[in-house]
């Protein structure tokens, strides 16, 4: 049987906020919020995707309104954002019906492409878990009480989103408890005892989070 896909778009919490006051996933770039953007790569791909949006709960009318006010989105389901990403995630899984293929992605990435996001789907049913990395260009240094002292950045990589697992694999590392060092999914799905793969990700999918962030986004997405 032929394995649902299923995409978690967290956008939970109001996040920083731009001159605009909305959250930034609603700030529009070329006409639409970042959101939809986003979400749009995944309606792009070759094979049906189900969407599930994490919105905190003062943000729902929002959204629904605008989504009914631009005919955009007339099926998806919407979970309540929890008090840190990894009870947003946990509420959306509710949503996740079994033998499926689940893609976990910040809804302020909208610089995934199709090619990129079907690459991942088939590598997780292959694989069960798996997450895009990039190295870092940057020279890093790590803070010490005596200052801070240089570190080989060859020894680090920068994760991204989509995450994308097999849902009896992310549900059941999803029924721990959680631990401030569950920064993401795959640390959750790893310290659950399950192995991930890691293939190369796009050096522009980056996620807005600064004014700054938002002028090079305007740049790509206008």
């Amino acid at each position: 049987m032929e394995r649902k896909k299923i995409a978690i778009i967290v956008a939970a919490g109001s996040g920083s906020r731009m001159k605009s006051k909305l959250p930034k996933q609603f700030v529009e770039i070329d006409g639409k919020p970042i959101l939809r953007h986003t979400i749009e790569k995944f309606l792009s791909l070759s094979f049906p995707v189900e969407i599930i949006v994490v919105l905190s709960d003062e943000y729902k009318d929002y959204w629904k309104q605008y989504c009914r006010e631009n005919d955009f989105l007339d099926r998806y389901s919407l979970p309540s954002g929890g008090i840190t990403r990894f009870h947003s995630v946990k509420n959306a899984l509710k949503y996740v019906p079994d033998n499926s293929i689940v893609a976990i992605h910040d809804g302020v990435r909208p610089f995934v492409n199709a090619d990129f996001l079907e690459l991942l789907f088939s590598q997780a049913e292959a694989c069960g878990a798996v997450a895009p990395v990039v190295p870092i260009v940057e020279s890093i240094r790590e803070i010490s009480p005596q200052g801070s002292i240089p570190v080989d950045r060859s020894k680090f990589l920068a994760v991204q989103t989509p995450q994308v697992f097999k849902s009896e694999i992310i549900k059941s590392a999803y029924s721990q408890t959680y631990k401030t060092s569950f920064t993401d999914d795959i640390t959750v799905v790893q310290e659950a005892s399950y192995p991930i793969t890691t293939i190369e990700g796009l050096r522009y999918n980056f996620k807005i989070t600064t004014p700054e962030d938002m002028i090079i986004a305007k740049a790509l997405l206008s």
